[in-house]
C-alpha cells in the first residue's frame, strides 16, 4: 500500500475546510501558507477575517513576552523604535493582504487592525481600508487605536496633540469609518465639542464603542443615540454629562471611574431596553455622594438587567446598601450574575447581603478583597488634598431576619483570609442560601508589583 503523506491529506481538503483552518491562524502564520503552492498562496488572499496586530505581524525579537511574572521586552529597543515597528508592519501588511484580495472572489466579512497615532500610518492604514471598503473588499472594519503614552504619562498637550492626529486621521480616510463595527479610543482631548457626536454620527454601523481617559476641551453633555450600538464603555473620561438618549439594541455599558468633580455619577440611561449587562466603578472620596442603585437605574427602560459589576478601587464603598422595597427588587428582579471587585481590605461585609436579598434569580457571585497599593494612590498629601476617606468599610444591618435565597448556586471569594469579618460572611452566605452548590474561598491575592 502507497503511504499518503500528510501534505497530500491536507491538501486534498476542499477549500472551505482549509479555509477555516487558516482562520484560526494569526495573519502571520496564515499569510506563510502563500509560499506552499499556488493554491495556498490563493487561499491565504480568500480568508474570511483578518486581524492585524502587532504579535501578528513584528518579528518575534521585536514582541514583547513574558518571563517570571513580569512583562519583557525580547530585544533592547525603546518604546519609540518599537512604535514605529509596529506600525510599520501593521502597515505593510494592510497594503499587502488588501491589494492582493481578488475583486471578483469573496469579500473579507471583518478586517481588524491595531495601530498608534503616530505619523502617517493611520492615514496609510486608513487610506488602505477605505479603498477596499469603497470597492466591496470588506463587510466590516475593527479599529483599537492606540496612543504611544500610557493614561498616567499623558501630559495635558500630549492629549490635544493625540486628538488633533485622530481627527486629521477621521476626516481624511471617511470611507475607512462607513463599515467600521467597533472603536477604541484611548488618550484624546478634542478640541471642538461636538467632535465626539460626530463619530457617533458618522460611525452608523459601530456596535461596539470605547473611550478611555477621552474628553473635549470644555465640558459638555454628551447625547449618544445609535440605532445599531450594542457595547458601549465609557473609562477615564470627563463630561459633564453622558445621556443615554436612544439606544435600542445596546446590551452591554460599561461607565467606569467619573471625574473627582461629581457628587454623583453623570450618566442618564434613558431608552435601552435591551441592557444585561452593567458596569459601574469609582473611586470615593468623603465628599461623594453614596449612590442609592435602585434609585440610579429606576424609571429607566432597563427590564431585563442580568449581570452586574461594581468597582471600588480598593477605596471606600460609594454604593448605599438599601432596604429591600418594591423599587429595589424591581430594578434586580432579573439579575443572575453579581461581581463585587476591588474591594477594600479588613472592612465588614455585611453590605453585600442586600444584593443578595434583592435578586431572587441571583445564581452566582463574586467577590474580590484585596489590598493593592500599586493600583491606589497612597501619598499621604495627596489622600488629604482629595479627601480620600480612610475609613473605607460601611454599616449595614439587614432588616430581614431568617432570610433564605434559593436560586445562588456558585460563590467564589478572591482574597479569603482566616479572620472574624471574612470567616463570618462565609457562614452568613452559607446560612442564608439553599441550593449552594460551589463555594470557592481563593487565597489572598499577591501582585508582584506592590
Amino acid at each position: 500500500m502507497q503511504k499518503v503523506s500528510a501534505d497530500d491529506v491536507i491538501s486534498s481538503l476542499p477549500d472551505d475546510i482549509l479555509l477555516n483552518i487558516l482562520d484560526r491562524l494569526n495573519v502571520r502564520d496564515a499569510t506563510r501558507t502563500s509560499i506552499l503552492s499556488r493554491r495556498w498562496s490563493q487561499l491565504s488572499a480568500m480568508l474570511p477575517r483578518l486581524s492585524i496586530t502587532a504579535q501578528d505581524v513584528l518579528p518575534s525579537k521585536s514582541k514583547t513576552g513574558t518571563t517570571n511574572k513580569k512583562t519583557t521586552t525580547k530585544a533592547s529597543i525603546s518604546k519609540d523604535v518599537l512604535v514605529r515597528r509596529t506600525n510599520a508592519a501593521v502597515v505593510k501588511a494592510a497594503r499587502s493582504i488588501l491589494a492582493r484580495r481578488d475583486l471578483g472572489g469573496r469579500s473579507i466579512r471583518l478586517f481588524s487592525a491595531t495601530f498608534y497615532l503616530r505619523d502617517d500610518a493611520p492615514m496609510s492604514v486608513g487610506c488602505a481600508v477605505g479603498n477596499a471598503m469603497a470597492t466591496c473588499k470588506i463587510d466590516k472594519t475593527e479599529f483599537t487605536i492606540l496612543t504611544e503614552k500610557e493614561r498616567v504619562k499623558c501630559t495635558a498637550n500630549d492629549l490635544v496633540n493625540y486628538a488633533a492626529w485622530f481627527v486629521s486621521f477621521f476626516q481624511e480616510c471617511p470611507h475607512a469609518f462607513v463599515g467600521l463595527t467597533r472603536l477604541y479610543l484611548e488618550n484624546l482631548r478634542f478640541a471642538e465639542s461636538d467632535f465626539v457626536s460626530n463619530i457617533i454620527i458618522t460611525c452608523k454601523q459601530l456596535e461596539c464603542l470605547k473611550f478611555v481617559n477621552c474628553s473635549t476641551k470644555s465640558w459638555i453633555t454628551l447625547h449618544v443615540e445609535h440605532a445599531q450600538l450594542s457595547e458601549l464603555s465609557i473609562v477615564n473620561c470627563r463630561f459633564d454629562m453622558v445621556k443615554l438618549t436612544w439606544l435600542p439594541k445596546l446590551t452591554r455599558l460599561a461607565f467606569e471611574y467619573w471625574m473627582m468633580s461629581f457628587q454623583e455619577p453623570p450618566l442618564s440611561i434613558g431608552y435601552a431596553p435591551l441592557l444585561k449587562a452593567l458596569t459601574l466603578s469609582n473611586v470615593y472620596c468623603t465628599w461623594h455622594k453614596t449612590v442609592e442603585i435602585s434609585k440610579f437605574l429606576y424609571e429607566t427602560s432597563i427590564q431585563d438587567l442580568r449581570d452586574l459589576r461594581l468597582g471600588f478601587k480598593y477605596e471606600k464603598i460609594w454604593v448605599q446598601p438599601e432596604r429591600l422595597t418594591k423599587r429595589l427588587t424591581s430594578v434586580f428582579q432579573q439579575l443572575r450574575i453579581a461581581n463585587l471587585v476591588d474591594i477594600p481590605e479588613g472592612y465588614d461585609l455585611t453590605w453585600t447581603m442586600f444584593i443578595l436579598e434583592a435578586a431572587p434569580s441571583l445564581e452566582e457571585l463574586y467577590m474580590k478583597v484585596m489590598h493593592h497599593p500599586c493600583e491606589m494612590q497612597m501619598n499621604p498629601e495627596i489622600r488629604r488634598e482629595h479627601l480620600y476617606s480612610n475609613n473605607k468599610g460601611v454599616e449595614w444591618k439587614s432588616p430581614t431576619s431568617n432570610f433564605k435565597h434559593r436560586r445562588l448556586t456558585k460563590f467564589i471569594l478572591f482574597g479569603f483570609q482566616v479572620n472574624d469579618y471574612m470567616v463570618n460572611h462565609v457562614r452568613r452566605i452559607l446560612k442564608a442560601t439553599v441550593n449552594l452548590q460551589d463555594i470557592y474561598p481563593y487565597d489572598r491575592l499577591i501582585c508582584p508589583k506592590c
